[in-house]
């Protein structure tokens, strides 16, 4: 009875105190699933997800893996916190299983997999789950995680043989492997192999590794799997996933399905056993034409066009690819033969600067464009570069110009302004150059010497740096300014040289000369064997550096003195005992027929053509229409390789580059005497709008003008006391030929209109002779090195 009482005495004081907290406390409702009062509670785990929960995890027997996190929602989709989960291995039927594979249960490393069994109690201080044994079982199960009283959906599990190689093919052949596999998985329908080997429905060609794709287009990626021992066991394995290399030329989704963007070629990575394998190629179909015009031309030309100076012009380009598709997005390099007074935007708006002529084209360039893997080169064309027909653009008007004047037998240079009506002074240098270029941009000049390259300012006319490091001569910088290439024959070095002051790369060996394309991406350049003293003779040897395959020599049939870029920059004329060309195509040979290709070997930068006649110095006109010589070789004369009006080649490269390329293409080969006497061709000097080329030599003459359109040959006497023209450069518009001669040392202005040399208007820039380590004020030297730039326009 006592107990009794003191039980309702206790009901009696706790159940008021109970109703006291729960009045004065802010306790957090709960809030059920089906908005009533029972059920599921909102914020309670529902769902655990274990990705990916459709095609699984692969793994090679023996090989350790590991379960990604898993994610925990509740009934209305919230992500809920799991503090800890429980995993566990299971059967089709949902029964425990560790005959195939085992999971880490619990702990710090839960989830972590193994193809065969963990250690347990193995004893002697060796932690549990530390080991993975293979047990050479293979198959399917599915591991469950469990948390917040919740299990997950079931992930599939593959147990295979080690896979050894991945090949992509056509999914209709690989029926084999379900027929190979026959009676292993059955049933299973997960493997990318198994399910297209078993449709009968798979009819959409191409399937990637026989053809390229077009732009836009889509393909089925198909895959088979070897193990060690050749067996197929791709319907073992689970999922195959595909990612590309190069993401710009195809997207790929989960279902293997792959949609052509930008041509080119990329390797296509088979990702399976939690591992990337490179298992083939795809290929986006690259432009077989390029078609560059003016917009909105009614009638007439709409491949050449009159812009006013600082006028906007859009050009048009259309990429055609094999299958007859237009191409979008291309990254094409627009390039401009006279860059600095008719640019061209990477939109293919030109807007000239100052008055002038300028050709441009339209460049598909690997590795911007249609690019590829080095060992997949001229497969389907990916990895060739296209160039478009050429667009003339004029701007009319004049210009005046600045002149620097030097000479390799003295150690001043000497500014001309047209502009200041004040003569300059000669400026002093440490040394005497032996070679003279400047950037298209007029801001810089370099200078070679024995000693070291001299970098002057053209604005400050001051010496900027010299670099001790790098000597020997300039012979080329790229249109952008950026690049040089400086050849030393001392050290029988040469350099691809950073506007910045370093050496970008180094090649064995000693030049003669080189061009950068207008596109800055390759430049050629002849080589020569140096004596005992230094000096520099012609061999067979053409090397050649792209940004896209590097350097790369190419052994001639003779001995090359000279080279020119063609226009478009589809490859190069060198000079020599014959005038040759070399193709900017590799020649391609394929073994095999894709996409069973054994092999693919390129011959690079191939012969094209061969002209027999000789030349010593040879240019290329604007047009595309010529390609000029000069040869001092029996009586001095100068050569004139005529083309067809379509210009040089400009489709897509051929598999197989014939000798004859280039050659196919030439109309006429017209050869004329110099009509003077002739030591020496120093120069080959077209005008930018291709009407008129200058010849400059050593010896004594007049200066000879080519007119490449009529073929005709005209001779400008050169006033005064001038014996010989030796170097020259021609205005931007094209109005004035500067010529440095011997006799005189002065520097004459020839009228290119009328093809006179004005005496009132001649240069004296009184350059002293540099000598045994001393200037001789007493004595002028020629001026064989001048270089130009535009000032400014004068009408």
């Amino acid at each position: 009875m006592r107990r009794f009482v003191t039980l309702a005495v206790l009901l009696l004081f706790t159940l008021p105190f109970g109703v006291s907290i729960s009045g004065c406390s802010k306790k957090t409702p709960v809030v059920y699933c089906n908005g009533g009062d029972t059920g599921p509670i909102v914020g309670q785990v529902t769902n655990i997800t274990l990705l990916p929960r459709i095609y699984g995890i692969s793994l090679n027997q023996g090989q350790i893996g590991q379960v990604s996190a898993p994610s925990a929602t509740d009934c209305k989709g919230n992500s809920v916190t799991v503090n800890s989960y429980t995993y566990g291995v299971f059967d089709a039927s949902g029964k425990a299983t560790l005959t195939v594979a085992d999971v880490v249960p619990s702990g710090a490393n839960a989830g972590k997999l193994c193809a065969g069994t963990w250690n347990r109690n193995t004893g002697g201080g060796i932690p549990d789950y530390t080991t993975c044994n293979e047990t050479g079982n293979s198959g399917q199960v599915y591991v469950v995680a469990s948390g917040g009283g919740a299990n997950s959906n079931p992930l599939p599990i593959f147990i295979h043989p080690k896979v050894t190689s991945v090949v992509l093919g056509n999914p209709t052949a690989s029926a084999a492997c379900a027929a190979t596999d026959a009676g292993v998985e059955a049933g299973n329908q997960s493997s990318n192999c198994c399910q297209l080997a078993r449709q009968a429905t798979v009819t959409a060609p191409p399937y990637v590794g026989n053809a390229c794709v077009s732009q836009g287009n889509t393909a089925q990626l198909a895959a088979r799997a070897y193990d060690a021992n050749g067996n197929n066991v791709t319907c073992r394995i689970g999922h195959l996933t595909f990612a590309a290399q190069t993401s710009s030329v195809v997207t790929i989704d989960e279902n293997g399905v792959a949609t052509a963007q930008q041509p080119g070629s990329t390797v296509i990575s088979a990702n399976l056993t939690q591992a990337g394998s490179s298992a083939g190629f795809f290929s986006t179909c690259p432009p077989v034409s390029i078609s560059l015009t003016v917009p909105n031309t009614i009638g007439g030309n709409n491949k050449a066009v009159v812009v006013n100076q600082n006028t906007p012009q859009p050009l048009s380009a259309v990429a055609t690819d094999i299958n007859g598709k237009i191409l979008t997005g291309l990254a094409l390099d627009f390039v401009s033969t006279t860059p600095i007074t008719i640019p061209v935007a990477s939109t293919g708006i030109v807007t000239p600067s100052f008055p002038g002529v300028a050709s441009i084209t339209a460049v598909c360039q690997p590795p911007t464009c249609n690019p590829s893997p080095i060992n997949q080169v001229g497969l389907f064309n990916n990895g060739k570069p296209i160039a478009s027909n050429p667009v003339k653009v004029t701007t009319p008007g004049t210009n005046s110009s600045q002149l620097w004047i030097g000479s390799t037998q003295s150690r001043y240079i000497y500014p001309v302004d047209f502009t200041n009506l004040t003569a300059s002074a000669p400026v002093r240098l440490p040394y005497a150059p032996n070679s003279m270029v400047q950037s298209n941009d007029g801001s810089t000049i370099y200078m070679g010497t024995p000693t070291e390259i001299m970098v002057f300012n053209s604005t400050t006319n001051s010496l900027t740096r010299e670099d001790t490091l790098v000597a020997g001569q300039v012979l080329a910088i790229s249109p952008d300014g950026t690049s040089l290439i400086i050849t030393d024959p001392r050290k029988q070095l040469t350099y691809l040289y950073a506007s910045g002051g370093t050496v970008t790369s180094t090649y064995g060996g000693v030049a003669t000369h080189a061009q950068f394309t207008q596109d800055n991406q390759t430049v050629y350049i002849t080589m020569g064997n140096v004596d005992a003293n230094f000096n520099v003779t012609p061999n067979n040897q053409l090397l050649v550096h792209s940004t896209f395959t590097g350097w790369s020599q190419v052994t001639l049939g003779a001995s090359a003195s000279d080279v020119a870029i063609t226009v478009p920059g589809v490859g190069a004329y060198l000079a020599g005992a014959a005038t040759t060309a070399r193709s900017y195509c590799a020649s391609t040979t394929i073994v095999g027929t894709p996409p069973n290709t054994t092999s693919i070997t390129n011959q690079y930068y191939p012969l094209a053509d061969s002209a027999t006649v000789a030349t010593d110095r040879v240019a290329a006109t604007n047009d595309g229409l010529h390609i000029l010589g000069a040869t001092v070789a029996g009586a001095p004369s100068i050569v004139d390789l005529v083309f067809n009006a379509g210009g040089l080649p400009i489709a897509a490269c051929p598999t197989t580059v014939a000798p004859t390329y280039f050659t196919n293409n030439r109309a006429a080969q017209n050869t004329l005497p110099l009509g003077v006497t002739a030591t020496a061709i120093t120069g080959v000097l077209p005008t930018s709008d291709s009407g008129t080329a200058f010849i400059t030599y050593t010896g004594s003459g007049s200066l000879p003008a080519y007119a490449p359109a009529t073929g005709t040959l005209t001779q400008v006497a050169l006033t005064g006391g001038a014996t010989a023209p030796v170097a020259g450069a021609i205005s931007s518009d094209n109005t004035t030929v500067y010529v440095g001669t011997s006799g005189d040392n002065l520097v004459h202005l020839i009228n290119r209109s009328t093809l006179t040399d004005d005496a009132t208007k001649t240069i004296n820039p009184k350059l002293p002779q540099y000598i045994n380590g001393t200037d001789n004020p007493a004595v002028f030297v020629t001026p064989n090195l001048i270089v130009q730039h535009v000032r400014k326009a004068t009408s």
